[in-house]
């Protein structure tokens, strides 16, 4: 999937989905575009390099979703308990999807 239609993906998935920049003082992240919802973080990528997105996850899941697919990975810097990495350039674009709608899901319900 590419970076323009990742950004729509994710704002099609509410109307409470908010897109910001929101490392733009730190020198080495301020290309990191992150989404939003209920003023919680589900979804962040770097623009200048995009290929790995950083999303919330299951605990339980982590570890079977690591085994399953090649794409799936750590994230960046965040805690790998709770985040996985995707990488979106080599990820099945369904998978892609799938797994954004659960961290949206995810955080949605957890910040309600």
């Amino acid at each position: 999937m590419n970076i323009e239609d990742y950004r729509d993906y994710c704002l099609s998935l509410g109307e409470d989905v908010e897109e910001k920049l929101p490392f733009t003082a730190f020198q080495y992240a301020s290309g990191v575009l992150a989404f939003y919802v209920h003023g919680h973080m589900f979804s962040f990528f770097d623009c200048d390099h995009f290929g790995i997105v950083t999303l919330k996850c299951q605990p339980e899941r982590i570890e079977e979703l690591r085994a399953l697919h090649d794409s799936v990975g750590r994230p960046f810097n965040l805690s790998p308990k709770y985040w996985i990495g995707v990488d979106a350039l080599s990820a099945p674009d369904a998978l892609l999807r799938d797994l954004t709608r659960n961290s949206y899901e995810i955080v949605k319900a957890k910040y309600k």
